[in-house]
């Protein structure tokens, strides 16, 4: 892992969690694999500290730990799953497109607590839509049991895999006891609750902070759940698919598309470099009721988008009216290429993005080859071709004529490593470069220390604005009159009012750069996953 990455996950686990967690979570990620004494000591943290800050890390699957003989255990971090925190808010606006409010809430707490039993959830969610419903209307659990299990069949939701436990002599955290898993299809089932009645607006004494009866609170325990994010990958990774289909060709095909990937979303794995093959006929039952389109208009389209260069589409087998598949490596690749071009474009102008083009389409030329068929002058062409080669985004090969590479004897061809320019582009994704006089990329870790400062250097302001707004809330549940109202609303001046509007433009800005820098990252991640696994 590169210090940029690294520096980024300092900063999201000091954000959500505290700076001791952060200190821990950091050590393990530079270290590796340690145990419980060793991260005492090297951390110079307290043993009691160090124990709550791994359960914490364990609880939210950013720690694992091995058990090695004689009963001692190492524990490791997952730094790619730190990195996914940038995603949560990506998650629950998914399940909540996908399963509306109660999926959105569902997949939050799943987020808010890692780890946590069916019926926790259930009474969480229910009680939390019961208190903005109007009129004294409770949620029903079995509504909200009902959408945990749609989630489930649809794979966001799993049962958390079974981990070894250590032996007493450890003196380390006790870890979560969950049910053996089988196989991959126990992953998804979920248990049959007996939960009647509706959502309560106040927890009853006997109940302890999750809703649990404290008597059922050891039962459940057994049996938890977590939210699936390597599915919500695969469904970010085909949306992406279903968006480049439809802009290059009309809005038909991406919905045929969209079909396909829905029919196998479940029967592919994740990282698959395709889908699961699909006839025709399976595809036409299976289209929405909105597109009326025959079977041959649809043959017609599946034909077409075998046949496009892309290969975003593949034809596998005659049996069925035809047999298809999606190629997920191919559009991946198709995409990371269009990022690549469309960031040589922004960054170095159209022509530097003319000759990035040329040389990915011939493959190798030299820089006189450059100049012709990219009819730009020489001194010009010249320039461009060091411009790209100094960031990085193409390379030189050199092949001799004889075995003493002599200059003059020796080819210089110029390339584009797809993959190599990737890897370029998104490590200037996590970390801040410059080159000259050109403009410094804005990483996603600048973006959240902004967003941070930002909040930081207003923080008076922000309290004071909650405290009269809860005034406010408070005083219009009592029935308070419209000048009292206005009194209370008038202890934020008009220059403080502009002022949080500004900050609040500020903020809204920063968070819509970090969700566009953080698709880019996982467009560019994809693609490299896949190569390597292809590789």
């Amino acid at each position: 892992m590169t210090q940029a990455e690294i520096n980024l996950c300092s900063l999201l686990l000091q954000e959500h969690f505290g700076e001791i967690v952060e200190k821990i979570g950091v050590h393990l990620i530079r270290t590796g694999s340690q145990p419980l004494r060793a991260i005492a000591h090297d951390t110079g943290t307290s043993l009691d500290q160090v124990k709550k800050a791994l359960c914490v890390l364990i609880q939210h699957n950013l720690v694992v730990y091995q058990v090695h003989k004689r009963g001692m255990v190492e524990y490791e971090a997952q730094c790619g799953r730190v990195l996914w925190m940038l995603r949560y808010p990506r998650y629950i606006y998914t399940a909540k497109t996908l399963y509306g409010d109660t999926g959105e809430l569902i997949v939050e707490e799943l987020l808010l607590n890692g780890k946590m039993t069916m019926s926790a959830v259930v009474k969480k969610v229910a009680d939390r839509l019961t208190e903005t419903m109007e009129d004294g209307k409770t949620m029903d659990y079995s509504e909200v049991a009902h959408t945990f299990v749609r989630l489930a069949d649809t794979h966001f939701v799993q049962r958390c895999p079974a981990a070894p436990a250590p032996e007493n002599s450890d003196p380390g955290p006790p870890p979560p006891a969950p049910t053996l898993i089988v196989n991959e299809k126990d992953m998804y089932l979920v248990p049959k609750l007996s939960l009647i009645g509706k959502g309560k607006r106040r927890r009853s004494s006997d109940e302890d902070a999750a809703g649990e009866p404290k008597a059922k609170r050891l039962k459940h325990t057994i049996d938890t759940k977590e939210a699936h994010l390597a599915r919500f990958h695969q469904h970010f990774c085909a949306q992406a698919v279903i968006s480049a289909v439809a802009s290059r060709m009309d809005q038909t095909s991406g919905e045929i598309v969209r079909t396909a990937l829905r029919l196998s979303e479940t029967t592919t794995a994740a990282g698959a470099p395709l889908t699961q093959p699909l006839a025709s006929s399976e595809i036409f039952r299976s289209l929405p009721v909105g597109y009326n389109i025959s079977k041959q208009v649809l043959d017609q389209y599946l034909t077409l988008l075998a046949d496009d260069p892309l290969e975003f589409v593949g034809k596998s087998g005659d049996s069925g009216g035809g047999m298809y598949v999606i190629n997920l490596h191919k559009a991946l690749s198709c995409l990371a290429t269009a990022t690549l071009e469309s960031v040589v474009q922004e960054r170095f102008g159209s022509r530097c993005a003319r000759i990035f083009r040329l040389v990915l389409q011939k493959k190798h030329l030299e820089q006189k080859q450059v100049e012709d068929f990219a009819m730009i002058p020489a001194k010009e062409a010249k320039d461009m071709l060091y411009k790209m080669l100094s960031e990085n985004f193409i390379s030189l090969q050199e092949i001799p004529k004889t075995p003493d590479h002599a200059p003059s004897r020796t080819f210089y061809l110029y390339t584009v490593n797809v993959l190599s320019a990737a890897r370029v582009l998104l490590h200037r994704c996590y970390k801040v470069t410059s080159s000259g006089a050109s403009r410094p990329t804005q990483s996603i870790a600048n973006l959240i220390e902004r967003r941070q400062f930002e909040t930081k250097e207003n923080k008076r302001l922000l309290e004071k604005s909650q405290r009269v707004d809860a005034i406010l809330a408070s005083m219009q549940a009592t029935g308070a009159e419209e000048a009292q109202l206005r009194e209370i609303e008038e202890m934020i001046s008009a220059p403080e009012r502009q002022q949080l509007e500004t900050l609040k433009r500020n903020v809204n800005k920063l968070d819509a750069s970090e969700i566009q820098v953080d698709e880019t990252i996982f467009l560019l991640e994809s693609y490299i996953e896949s190569t390597m696994k292809r590789s």
